[in-house]
């Protein structure tokens, strides 16, 4: 079944604390887990940061949520067990516990006002409700703005002159860290466009090893017979590594082919294009920039 959200996970986490045992998040991730029958895979599963699994990252909330309207408590640092409200809780308490009816708890509902910090406007949002939690709306919006940035980006790069799009090439290169200088990358560029090669960067300054470029700005899915050509003409310049750039996208049968042969060629299609494009900033810049921050335990520990 698919990884329950963190509302979804309230009740069931209530019901493994009822034993009024203390416990550990571990201890619950893994009844959870059983509960579900949660296979490796969808406990694995990453959020789009990589940092935390999605499993893990909603047992925590959920576990956030109980607490601040009272229905956990925390008798030690790392431990929890049922207060006597979420005791009483479990009596009434719906089959899913939603935020909706934790804030019928007074604690709760001040934790989630903005009265707190009157100057700092509260945005309501449907994902809640559709059990998002909070890291994973802000992951799922900067995805959004992210996938909306690269389709801006590629709709441009469409637009623009093929001798724009050499030097937009030799740019990105050059700040993921491929050729010595713009100056000795630009030459380089402009001094080929034979055979199918419009372009080389050396690797390192001495120019002991090159990768040749196809730059293409398409509108038609690239096929193997373009790629076999410019392997043709990699072959024709003793060339190990080339590198064919477009900005529509490659057939099947091209991406299978490059895959067992020699030379070594990589090939770049727009929406990859455009991903390297934000990640090394080349043609973006940054506006806003946000600093997620965690509380540090330890640092309240005073045995």
């Amino acid at each position: 079944m698919a990884i329950p959200d963190f509302q979804t996970l309230m009740r069931p986490l209530l019901e493994f604390a009822s034993d009024r045992k203390e416990h550990s998040l571990g201890e619950a991730r893994e009844a959870l887990a059983d509960t579900f029958k949660l296979t490796d895979d969808e406990k694995k599963a990453m959020l789009p940061s990589g940092r935390q699994t999605v499993f893990v990252n909603r047992v925590a909330w959920a576990k956030v949520y109980l607490h601040h309207a009272g229905l956990l408590e925390s008798p030690q640092r790392g431990r929890f067990r049922i207060s006597d409200r979420g005791r009483e809780a479990m009596k009434d308490a719906p089959e899913r516990i939603t935020i909706g009816y934790l804030q019928k708890f007074p604690e709760f509902a001040e934790f989630r006002s903005a009265s707190k910090n009157p100057k700092t406007p509260r945005v309501e949002t449907t994902t809640e409700s559709e059990g998002q939690t909070p890291e994973e709306m802000l992951e799922a919006a900067k995805l959004r703005l992210r996938t909306d940035l690269a389709s801006d980006i590629l709709n441009r790069v469409r637009k623009c002159s093929p001798a724009f799009f050499e030097r937009l090439v030799v740019e990105l290169l050059l700040k993921m860290g491929y050729g010595g200088s713009r100056e000795e990358a630009g030459e380089a560029i402009g001094s080929s466009g034979d055979e199918g090669i419009d372009g080389l960067i050396n690797e390192d300054r001495l120019g002991l090893d090159t990768i040749y470029l196809q730059a293409k700005r398409w509108e038609g899915t690239v096929g193997r017979p373009e790629i076999h050509k410019f392997v043709g003409a990699l072959h024709g310049k003793r060339a190990r590594k080339g590198v064919f750039i477009t900005t529509s996208k490659f057939s099947a049968d091209a991406l299978d082919y490059v895959k067992n042969i020699d030379p070594k060629v990589v090939l770049i299609d727009g929406q990859l294009l455009a991903t390297y494009m934000i990640d090394f900033n080349v043609g973006v810049d940054s506006i806003a920039s946000y600093e997620v921050k965690r509380l540090v335990s330890d640092y309240f520990d005073e045995d």
